[in-house]
């Protein structure tokens, strides 16, 4: 399916292409309408695709051997969300991807993603620099996570994503923060008194 190529200015920002380029690029997309509640990717399912967020609100959790969910990842306006693991290797998914916002998001495969970048080398570099940036933000949020109060963990969070906050329910919050919903609420006290 094809996408009208005045998204990829949305998607690949300054990104130069030829009329050529866009027409390639914009045949690997399919866009997908998501409702409040949609299950995007479920677990134990193979990842071939990745996600890019055009409006809504989307989680990434795992739900460990309890039934306890734990959220990894939200994904806003300008996202790029999957079971990034899976994707990269083909394997099934750990993780499963809710929407959690109604939304409109662009599907691309791992294997359209390789024959662009062999014919447009500057989507290999959008995509490598998106990819540091990602590492680097998925290391700090470990580090984080180590070593900060859940005081410090929740008021990084708004400080860091204030967009987020808005789009998602407390006990969404409280599993991304690692913390417990009562206690969210009770730090969310102390920081308006």
């Amino acid at each position: 399916m094809s996408i009208d190529t005045s998204i990829l200015r949305e998607i690949f920002n300054d990104t130069p292409f030829t009329r050529e380029e866009r027409i390639l690029i914009a045949g690997k997309f399919e866009k997908i309408k998501l409702k409040k509640g949609d299950t995007l990717l479920h677990a134990d399912e193979v990842v071939y695709n990745q996600y890019y967020v055009s409006d809504g609100c989307l989680r990434t959790y795992f739900m460990d051997n309890s039934g306890k969910e734990h959220t990894l990842q939200f994904a806003i306006k300008d996202w790029w969300i999957s079971d990034y693991t899976a994707f990269f290797t083909a394997t099934k998914a750990v993780m499963t991807i809710e929407c959690i916002q109604e939304a409109t998001v662009y599907k691309v495969s791992r294997t359209s993603m390789e024959s662009l970048y062999e014919g447009t080398p500057s989507l290999e570099t959008f995509f490598r620099k998106k990819m540091e940036k990602a590492f680097s933000a998925f290391q700090k949020r470990i580090l984080f996570s180590l070593s900060l109060t859940a005081r410090e963990r929740y008021t990084s969070f708004i400080s860091t994503y204030p967009n987020i906050e808005q789009s998602v329910k407390n006990y969404h919050i409280a599993s991304y923060l690692g913390i417990t919903t009562e206690s969210l609420s009770r730090i969310r006290k102390e920081i308006t008194q």
